[in-house]
């Protein structure tokens, strides 16, 4: 009977591959716009003539040094959010749950927040911040287990008890770093993409498109997930094995995403939730789209954020965009649970 309420929930599939071409169509849009658009405005023939290394050098060197750089990173970045956001939403059965939910964005924080106020080499600043992120996701998951099994309550309060604990380190930690470090390190935590480079997009690129192919591949184990600890044992789910499998994979991409850009907040909770309501909830759409949807929305956000006399920190630009969203989602979630 679940099994078939679970499909009832299903739309046509003429729906999603309408909504599959829209959104390569906005990020192709997004991304022609974004090689256009900023301090220096260029012309799409201008554009077209600095790809094929012609025309003016001074184009050339603004499209293929800084603009087309800055444009994989946001499309990386906001890939791994959107993918993570739909793999930790589906296996906690929650679609307001998030990828730093289980303290991915403190323990990266931390590691970050340390190299800055010990002036480390910036060059281990992405390296560490991942290794913090995967650590910690490796420890809440060692505080949820409990007679053989993965807790999803347990899960979720150790990620918000690491959160608070690493954050407030955080704090201690600014406090205490010279005032020459302290912009530093304020605008990691914000999430920016300025200055990212080819570097930065040869080295974590392989990374995020490997967590998204392994996402896509989970996508049968969390529709099974849907119908409920039983049916998907009965079903041949191990749930012990496929929640440390999805959490594994979220935490990589999430890492991946903030050693990228930093702290860069509710495109792993809006972005996922959305594509739910144009999609339905088959995973096997769901998370692929979660992917592209995030690349778009991250990579408008980056847009608006270096359009202005002063650069903002793109961090603030989306949650700026969220923080409106997610009240809303809440009103419709609280409106719902009164209905019924």
């Amino acid at each position: 009977m679940k099994v078939l309420r679970l499909q009832q929930r299903y739309l046509p599939f003429d729906r999603p591959v309408r909504v599959s071409v829209l959104l390569i169509a906005l990020l192709v849009a997004g991304m022609l716009l974004s090689l256009c658009r900023g301090s220096v405005h260029l012309t799409l023939d201008e554009v077209w003539q600095a790809l094929w290394h012609q025309g003016s050098v001074q184009h050339q060197t603004i499209v293929w040094e800084l603009r087309l750089p800055r444009i994989l990173a946001a499309v990386l970045v906001g890939a791994a959010l959107g993918m993570s956001g739909g793999l930790l939403q589906g296996m906690l059965r929650n679609s307001l749950a998030d990828p730093f939910i289980l303290g991915i964005s403190a323990g990266a924080g931390l590691v970050a927040i340390l190299c800055i106020t010990l002036a480390i080499l910036p060059l281990y600043l992405p390296l560490g911040a991942w290794l913090g992120a995967m650590l910690t996701a490796a420890l809440v998951y060692t505080l949820s287990y409990r007679s053989g099994n993965i807790s999803v309550e347990r899960l979720i309060l150790a990620g918000i008890a690491i959160s608070s604990l690493f954050g407030s380190i955080q704090t201690l930690l600014l406090l205490w770093s010279d005032e020459s470090r302290l912009q530093s390190a304020l605008n990691w935590l914000v999430g920016s993409l300025n200055g990212r480079g080819w570097s930065v997009v040869q080295v974590a690129a392989p990374y995020v498109l490997l967590g998204i192919l392994a996402g896509c591949a989970l996508a049968r184990p969390l529709n099974l997930l849907g119908l409920g600890d039983e049916v998907a044992t009965s079903l041949g789910v191990s749930l012990l094995r496929t929640r440390l499998l999805i959490g594994l994979v979220a935490s990589l991409l999430a890492g991946c995403a903030v050693s990228i850009a930093g702290l860069v907040g509710f495109i792993g909770l809006i972005v996922p939730h959305g594509v739910r309501l144009l999609v339905g909830n088959d995973y096997r759409w769901l998370l692929p789209l979660s992917a592209i949807g995030g690349a778009t929305v991250l990579l408008l956000a980056d847009l608006l954020a270096r359009l202005g006399a002063i650069e903002f920190p793109v961090g603030a630009v989306t949650s700026l965009m969220g923080s409106p969203v997610f009240i809303w989602l809440l009103y419709q979630r609280q409106s719902a649970n009164d209905r019924r």
